[in-house]
């Protein structure tokens, strides 16, 4: 067992915040573009220090998707901010004509995604954007794990060419991760090294996943945790080592099962390595509005449902 702990909680969004930040003062290129959300995307110290890079667009997303691939023309990197509902579903024709399909350098930034939303409900809380955006030619699709890892995810996609989805979200959540670490796109982060299991995690999922570990290292159970923060490219090489070491797989989300990131290790498996392999995800459902633990916990998204999964599927090896 690996000890991990954490001294704060943050929001992933501000991580999302500070990293714009400091993407545009490396580069002037850099511009947001927000619909009417500033204050809960974390973008007001951007749009302070950068007012003439900074667009408000009002609550007008598909326009904002058209004026962020329009200034991709002039070489600008724009980065968009509104909830992860209306950065996808709102405004999909916008982001697959004028982004996908033309191949624009856009950054969609998504708040507020998944059943941690909370109170909003579920009308808020899209659980299908992964699926959305992963199968859109062209797109990067990247999903950190806390404030840390969303500061350095929002620097490194700065740096990088072609159209990314960038999901975040609301609540505050434990900061694990070393706010120094390097941040590779496509490529997997292996926080703990096991033997009989691995979890496959990404976004807020990521913490539940090390305190499930904790729980199977008192049962004499070696389970390997790799947080999957690109969803899109995969780093399939990373996930066949672990899978081929360990003969049994969990893949953990706050997505729905059909979609996202299980989905997709399942496809590679399947082709690759048939390995025995469970799910913890919202299982077609839409979300409602309550607190977000408490969500988590009935839709099934909690460390001791990944504990669950773990037994069951290491007695299917």
């Amino acid at each position: 067992m690996t000890k991990f702990t954490f001294s704060e909680k943050k929001d992933t969004r501000s991580g999302f915040g500070e990293g714009l930040l400091e993407a545009g003062r490396k580069n002037p290129n850099v511009v947001g573009l927000c619909a009417d959300l500033t204050g809960s995307l974390k973008m007001g110290d951007f749009q302070g220090e950068f007012p003439e890079r900074f667009f408000q667009t009002g609550i007008a997303e598909a326009n904002m998707m058209g004026l962020a691939a329009g200034m991709t023309v002039g070489g600008k990197i724009p980065f968009t901010g509104t909830f992860a509902n209306f950065s996808t579903g709102r405004v999909y024709d916008q982001i697959r004509q004028s982004i996908a399909y033309s191949e624009k350098n856009v950054k969609v930034c998504a708040s507020h995604a998944g059943l941690t939303l909370g109170e909003d409900g579920a009308t808020h809380q899209i659980l299908e954007d992964i699926g959305m955006m992963k199968m859109l030619p062209n797109f990067t699709v990247v999903v950190p794990c806390d404030f840390n890892q969303t500061r350095l995810a929002t620097m490194a996609i700065a740096e990088h060419e072609g159209p990314v989805y960038l999901r975040f979200g609301r609540p505050k959540w434990p900061i694990f991760t070393d706010p120094n670490d390097s941040f590779e796109i496509g490529k997997a982060h292996k926080l703990i090294d096991g033997n009989d299991v691995t979890i496959f995690a990404t976004g807020h999922m990521v913490w539940l996943a090390i305190e499930a570990e904790a729980i199977l290292a008192e049962k004499g159970i070696s389970a390997e945790v790799i947080n999957i923060h690109t969803i899109k490219p995969l780093d399939i090489k990373a996930i066949l080592e672990s899978t081929r070491k360990t003969g049994a797989v969990v893949v953990a989300e706050e997505h729905q099962r059909f979609g996202g990131l299980g989905e997709s290790i399942a496809t590679e498996l399947a082709v690759h390595s048939p390995t025995p392999m469970e799910f913890v995800a919202v299982n077609d459902h839409f979300g409602e509005s309550g607190k977000p633990e408490e969500l988590l916990s009935k839709y099934g998204l909690s460390k001791e449902a990944i504990v669950e999964k773990c037994e069951m599927v290491i007695q299917r090896k």
